[in-house]
C-alpha cells in the first residue's frame, strides 16, 4: 500500500485532543494551528474516518509547494500526479482560501488548480476532449498562506460531525466534535454518573454514550472516500467489522440530559433513539438550579446560553448563581461549563480549576473547569 500525508482538520483550541485521538489509532503527529498531520496507508484514510470524534475533516495532501505568480501556480499544480488519485471520470470541484499571499484572489487560483489538473488527467488518459466529472467525487482544496501552497482532497465528504443521528436541533445546536471533545477534556469514565442540565438536543449525552460504549462515531455514515477506486471496498467493511467487535454495547450507562424546554427534550429523545441509546440515556424536563442527586463522583458536563438578545443576559446571570450553589451541594462531582460570560468564576461563586479557551463555532468561550473532591482522584 502506498503511504500519504494525512490531515486531520481541528477548530481553534480542539488540536492536542485531535492529535491524541490520532496518536490512539497508532501514528506520530506533528500538529500546527487547525492541523494535525500524520502518515499513513489506505486504511490509515478509513480508519481516522470512522473513528476520530473530534476532528472536522480528514483530507490527503496532493502537493505543496512555493507560488508567487499564477504560471508558477498552474506548473508546479500540473506537475504533480493527479492520475494516482483521480480516476478518468473523477468529479472534483475545487474550494480555496488565500491568507497574507501574493495570489490573493481566491476565484483565480481556484480556476487555475481545476484547469492544471485539468492539463494533467487529459494528457494521463490520452484524452483530447474534456472530462466528464460523471464518477466519484474528489473535493479539492486550494490552501495558499504566506505564498505556501497546500493542495489537498477531502476523504470525509460531509464534516465529521455529520454522525447521521441528529434528526432535529435547537436554534444554537453543539457539533457533535465540540460535544465530544468536552466529554474527552472531562475525562469522564463510563463507571460515574453523568449529568448534562442543558441538553438541548441531546448532543453532549449521545457523544458521551458512544464514548462509553467505543462506538466508532462514524459507523453509521457514509464517506466520500468510500466511493474511490483506489480504497478496496474490503477495507472498509473490514474496518466497520472491528469497529462492531471494540464496541462494548454491554456497558451500563448513567447518563441524563435535562432541559426546560420540553419540547428539546423531546427531540433530545428522537436523537438518542436515532443513535441506538433509547433505554441508555434518560431525558427530563427540569431546570438547572433544581439538580439533585444521592450520588457520588460524578461529572455535569454543560453549555448553557450565552445571551445574545437584551434581557437574556441577567437571567442568564442569575442562572449561573443558581448553578454554583446547587453543585455546591455535591462536593465529589466534577462541573464542566462552556460559557461565552466573562464573569462566569464570579456568579459561579468559586474560582475554576482550570479554564480552556475554545470556539463554539465563531464565538470564544471558556470551558470553565470545577474538579471535584473525589475519593478516587478523579476529575
Amino acid at each position: 500500500m502506498a503511504t500519504f500525508k494525512l490531515l486531520a482538520t481541528a477548530a481553534m483550541g480542539l488540536e492536542s485532543i485531535v492529535a491524541d485521538e490520532v496518536k490512539a489509532l497508532g501514528f506520530e503527529t506533528q500538529t500546527e494551528n487547525g492541523k494535525v498531520f500524520f502518515e499513513g496507508d489506505e486504511k490509515a484514510i478509513v480508519k481516522a474516518n470512522l473513528w476520530l470524534r473530534t476532528a472536522d475533516r480528514v483530507k490527503l495532501v496532493a502537493g505543496e509547494f512555493d507560488a508567487y505568480t499564477f504560471d508558477e501556480l498552474f506548473e508546479k499544480t500540473k506537475a504533480i500526479e493527479w492520475e494516482k488519485f483521480l480516476p478518468v471520470d473523477a468529479e472534483f470541484p475545487v474550494s480555496g482560501k488565500s491568507v497574507k499571499s501574493t495570489l490573493h484572489s481566491v476565484p483565480n487560483c481556484q480556476s487555475i488548480v481545476k484547469k492544471a489538473i485539468v492539463e494533467r488527467l487529459k494528457k494521463a488518459y490520452h484524452r483530447n476532449s474534456f472530462l466528464d466529472e460523471s464518477g466519484p467525487r474528489f473535493k479539492i482544496e486550494v490552501s495558499i498562506l504566506k505564498d505556501k501552497v497546500q493542495l489537498s482532497i477531502d476523504t470525509s465528504g460531509a464534516g465529521l460531525h455529520k454522525r447521521g443521528y441528529r434528526l432535529d436541533q435547537g436554534e444554537a445546536p453543539l457539533k457533535e466534535t465540540l460535544a465530544a471533545a468536552l466529554v474527552k477534556l472531562s475525562r469522564w469514565t463510563p463507571d460515574r454518573p453523568f449529568v448534562d442540565p442543558f441538553c438541548g438536543s441531546g448532543t453532549i449525552a449521545i457523544e458521551a454514550a458512544m464514548i462509553g460504549q467505543n462506538i466508532a462515531p462514524g459507523f453509521n455514515r457514509e464517506f466520500d472516500s468510500e466511493a474511490w477506486p483506489w480504497i478496496k471496498p474490503q477495507l472498509w467493511e473490514d474496518a466497520r467489522n472491528e469497529a462492531d467487535e471494540l464496541a462494548n454495547y454491554d456497558q451500563p450507562l448513567n447518563i441524563l440530559g435535562t432541559d426546560i424546554d420540553h419540547r428539546m427534550v423531546k427531540i433530545a429523545e428522537e436523537n438518542a433513539r436515532e443513535a441506538g441509546f433509547a433505554d441508555l440515556i434518560l431525558f427530563k424536563q427540569r431546570q438547572a438550579k433544581d439538580f439533585t442527586t444521592q450520588e457520588e463522583n460524578g461529572v455535569v458536563i454543560g453549555n448553557p446560553p450565552y445571551g445574545e438578545r437584551i434581557g437574556e443576559i441577567e437571567v442568564i446571570q442569575e442562572m449561573i448563581q443558581d448553578m454554583g450553589r446547587v453543585f455546591s451541594k455535591h462536593p465529589t462531582w466534577s462541573v464542566y461549563m462552556l460559557s461565552s460570560m466573562e464573569k462566569f468564576e464570579t456568579l459561579y461563586g468559586q474560582p475554576a480549576t482550570k479554564k480552556r479557551k475554545l470556539f463554539n463555532g465563531f464565538i470564544r468561550t471558556d470551558l470553565f473547569q470545577f474538579w471535584g473532591e473525589s475519593p478516587k482522584n478523579n476529575r
